[in-house]
């Protein structure tokens, strides 16, 4: 009996509980999710090019898109953290399903009313449900095998969520956006992918609804050093409190590059339509893709901080490139950004909860709402770019990587000193 139990651990594999319980079917449904918000994330930027086109918005206004989806973001995190501790995972994950199918379904009036608050209205709603599944399903994957594996279970998800940019971003080009030079002014066909998605979500409410999907915990929540009587000691960690404000200007960068390439390309390549510019972002989105793929093993191979500091440091020559240069080189530069930006969120995210011990859940709902700079930025650099033109717009994504490559250059100082401060002491994992 006890022969046959030491076999089955040493058969334990990626997705395999040391008790022998294979996660395998539940790790490929939790996975679909990621695919889902990647569809609906790449899919909202041939959305700030449209609106200017069909609602004769400025580069300002059309940043409002990315202001009400990732405000959805800010104010539903820390709710869905809430909703997973008291019910369960498959509760945080059905009420996201429920909100997205809503957001989505709501674009069928939304077309009728033809208003753009009304479409603002049902990208706040869907992104409200995505936040929900963000925050569940990126812990849920750490949890499905052993914890040594956990890093490899959660790039194996994010490959799923590159995908679902691609194929979001590819059918919103040839759906959404105008394949010649002609302004498409019609908001008519915009309800086609946003059918896609409510389907989509319908299917998984059905899926996980009949599913059991068993509420596991990471070995940390059963630690017992006290460190969650209080947030406040949180913030006194300078690893965790800068990691925040990375994550923070890295996603605001990161939302600013994605909603203004069809811009910049539009700008500085004569003669690109609107749809070529969008296909061109959807090979840059496999490129962001591809990067994903290859992050695991550059993270490997030197230190996560490091690889965080040289592939901010690319991504400011970049923005540099994109300015001075503009034309078809400003544009590569552009594209070859998205490769940089890969690893970003996730490794500003490690690096931010490192060591927190049991404050990790909120830690991560912390790090998740911090994703309200793509809110910022977009307004931002839309009016730069009204103002001075689109390629001065590209200077403010500049300013966030310098940030993120200091970020990581401090990152072990910074650890370091939280180790050693006296107000931490009890609280140290």
């Amino acid at each position: 009996m006890n022969h046959g139990k030491g076999d089955r651990l040493r058969r334990a594999g990626l997705f395999h509980a040391p008790d022998g319980t294979d996660y395998v079917r539940i790790f490929l449904l939790v996975s679909s999710l990621f695919l889902l918000w990647g569809f609906c994330s790449g899919l909202l930027d041939n959305l700030n090019k449209h609106f200017q086109n069909s609602l004769s918005l400025s580069k300002f206004q059309s940043g409002f898109v990315q202001n009400a989806f990732y405000m959805g973001y800010f104010l539903m995190a820390l709710p869905a953290g809430w909703i997973a501790r008291r019910f369960s995972y498959k509760s945080g994950i059905l009420t996201g399903l429920v909100l997205t199918s809503a957001g989505a379904f709501w674009f069928i009036p939304a077309v009728r009313i033809d208003t753009y608050w009304a479409f603002l209205t049902g990208l706040f709603i869907i992104a409200s449900g995505l936040a929900c599944l963000e925050t569940v399903a990126n812990p849920y994957t750490t949890v499905l095998g052993p914890p040594a594996n956990a890093a490899t279970r959660i790039n194996l998800a994010q490959m799923c969520n590159g995908l679902g940019w691609i194929s979001g971003m590819f059918i919103g080009a040839h759906v959404i956006l105008s394949a010649t030079a002609k302004v498409n002014t019609g908001n008519d066909d915009l309800y086609i992918p946003y059918m896609i998605i409510g389907a989509a979500a319908l299917v998984l409410i059905v899926a996980f609804s009949v599913s059991e999907i068993p509420n596991l915990r990471a070995p940390e929540e059963a630690k017992t050093n006290g460190a969650g009587r209080t947030a406040l000691p949180l913030f006194r960690r300078t690893h965790f409190a800068m990691g925040v404000a990375a994550q923070f200007l890295y996603v605001a960068a990161q939302t600013g590059i994605f909603s203004f390439f069809i811009n910049y390309s539009v700008a500085n390549i004569a003669g690109l339509s609107d749809r070529a510019a969008g296909n061109l972002q959807t090979a840059a989105f496999a490129l962001f893709a591809l990067g994903r793929l290859m992050g695991s093993a550059v993270v490997g191979m030197i230190k996560p901080q490091s690889a965080l500091v040289l592939y901010a440091l690319i991504n400011v020559a970049l923005m540099l490139a994109a300015w001075g240069l503009g034309g078809v080189m400003g544009v590569a530069a552009a594209m070859a950004s998205f490769f940089f930006m890969s690893i970003m969120f996730p490794t500003i995210f490690a690096l931010g909860i490192d060591g927190i011990g049991q404050q990790t859940k909120l830690g991560s709902s912390v790090l998740v709402m911090s994703i309200v700079g793509g809110a910022v930025m977009t307004p931002l650099m839309g009016l730069v770019a009204d103002r001075f033109g689109m390629r001065i717009g590209f200077l403010i994504p500049l300013l966030c990587f310098a940030f993120v490559a200091l970020y990581g250059a401090l990152w072990r100082m910074l650890k370091a000193r939280d180790g050693r401060s006296p107000l931490l002491a009890p609280f140290r994992s």
